[in-house]
């Protein structure tokens, strides 16, 4: 996932800061230096690093933090803080039409992900915000671009104005605004060309658009894999175009985060969403605080708990959590909720996301193998109805079945249901309020796994004024 390289460099520089009491300006200057180089490392703008340094060196040095008994700390809250303003401050919200429909222009070079991010921005938006979109198939050059977006419009059965490669993608574009007008439609997202380079052709033809349509926000959808790359074309673009926003993607890939960390300084526009995966729902908004926490190896709860909220029905969150106050939790719950997680992300990327486990090593090389997930399933689904009911009632001779039939060891179906059975113990005793026989032997052993609960205590941020951190740590203390 992105940062981790450079989320592993940080930890590095402040591991020793985050153990000492005072520092000294030479400890403040060494940790500089390491961060330095991790920026640079991560493909972030040299001139960027540069300025973002020196700002954090000069308010690490200042007499508040070098007299704190808490300086390492302190250190860490000023580059949280700095990195959080150089990627916006705060989060900001899209803009829409005083008089609907509100319209939006894809813009990018070819390859950057374009056509599938208009998907994802609609199906956001038609979720989130309560709006009627419309896409608008104006990339007339690329072989299938406008089948792909009637093919995504089609998944998620939202309408694609297209016209065919024929006809002038400001014809389209207009057209397809009057179209969106008479189906009172609210949103309208203009998919247009891109090409391997900017041009002078591209650049005229966008501009042309921009001034037929006017559209409230020109999003400018960037790979983020492509780093230093990526900033020079959202430099490019803002200059001949005057974007709005931008759109990274692929955020979720093997990059080292550079792009995400310069853009907003180089061209001073708002990175407004990210791409988080394939899938057309894999996309989020930006959020320069969660994302430097991530980036600090502080996790990202509040992501977390959205996406939890996204997929989880409170209705039955409630009837699942009866059911193991009851004991009667059963491998139908069971598989119910391991498809749950699964949806709402990779596991090892889920796991990252809670504050403290960053920082357990291992875990940047830390991978949860998919396809042990599938097994399980396998094994579940080949028991019967009653089997999954009752899992009491699968002696050896329907166990040794099971194996045949998932294709998977008696062994591997054993401890399967050994570790369900013990899981429903532990869920039933935590639900009715007890410590269930054992359970505290298990947690102390689980707690003296590669120093968890200090990995876990040293991870936090010094005290601010803002309550939502203090609760963090308080709820770190009682897992301990």
């Amino acid at each position: 996932m992105a940062f981790e390289g450079l989320t592993g460099r940080l930890q590095d520089a402040f591991s020793s800061l985050r153990k000492k009491g005072k520092v000294t300006e030479q400890d403040v200057q060494d940790a500089m230096r390491q961060v330095r180089l991790a920026l640079l490392e991560a493909d972030v703008n040299y001139k960027v690093v540069r300025e973002f340094v020196n700002n954090v060196r000069e308010k690490a040095l200042g007499e508040e933090v070098l007299e704190s008994l808490d300086g390492g700390q302190q250190v860490v809250k000023v580059v949280y803080d700095e990195l959080t303003e150089l990627m916006g401050g705060e989060q900001e919200e899209v803009r829409v039409a005083d008089i609907p429909p509100t319209v939006f222009m894809m813009t990018g070079l070819q390859g950057a992900g374009k056509t599938t991010t208009a998907g994802k921005l609609a199906n956001y938006l038609r979720k989130n915000k309560n709006v009627k979109p419309m896409l608008v198939a104006a990339d007339i050059y690329r072989p299938a671009a406008i089948d792909q977006l009637q093919t995504i419009g089609k998944e998620l059965d939202i309408p694609v104005f297209s016209m065919g490669d024929q006809v002038s993608p400001v014809e389209i574009a207009q057209r397809g605004l009057e179209e969106a007008k008479a189906q009172n439609r609210d949103l309208v997202i203009i998919d247009t060309a891109g090409r391997l380079h900017v041009d002078e052709v591209l650049m005229n033809e966008l501009r042309d658009i921009k001034a037929t349509v006017k559209p409230e926000e020109i999003f400018l959808v960037v790979d983020a894999m492509t780093g230093q790359d990526a900033v020079n074309v959202a430099d490019s673009f803002n200059e001949q175009l005057d974007i709005s926003s931008v759109i990274l993607t692929k955020l979720d890939g093997d990059t080292r985060g550079g792009a995400a960390l310069s853009i907003r300084e180089v061209t001073g526009k708002p990175i407004k969403f990210t791409g988080t995966g394939e899938k057309l729902d894999a996309i989020e908004p930006f959020y320069p605080d969660r994302m430097a926490n991530r980036i600090l190896g502080m996790g990202d709860l509040l992501t977390l708990i959205e996406r939890a909220q996204d997929e989880v029905d409170e209705k039955r969150a409630e009837e699942l959590a009866q059911k193991m106050a009851e004991n009667r939790y059963d491998f139908n719950d069971f598989i119910e909720q391991m498809d749950q997680m699964r949806n709402m992300g990779p596991l090892d990327q889920l796991l990252k996301m809670i504050p403290g486990v960053g920082n357990i090593p291992g875990m940047d090389d830390f991978e949860m193998d998919e396809k042990e997930l599938d097994y399980m399933k396998a094994i579940v689904m080949s028991m019967t109805k009653e089997e999954r009911e009752d899992p009491d009632m699968l002696n050896q001779s329907r166990r040794r079945r099971v194996a045949a039939g998932s294709a998977r060891s008696l062994t591997e179906v054993n401890q399967l249901i050994k570790q369900f059975k013990q899981t429903r113990e532990i869920m039933a005793g935590v639900s009715g309020g007890k410590m269930p026989k054992g359970l505290n032997k298990m947690l102390g052993k689980m707690g003296d796994m590669g120093g968890l609960g200090d990995q876990m205590g040293n991870n936090s941020l010094p005290n601010t004024n803002k309550p939502r951190k203090r609760k963090k740590k308080k709820k770190i203390r009682r897992r301990r």
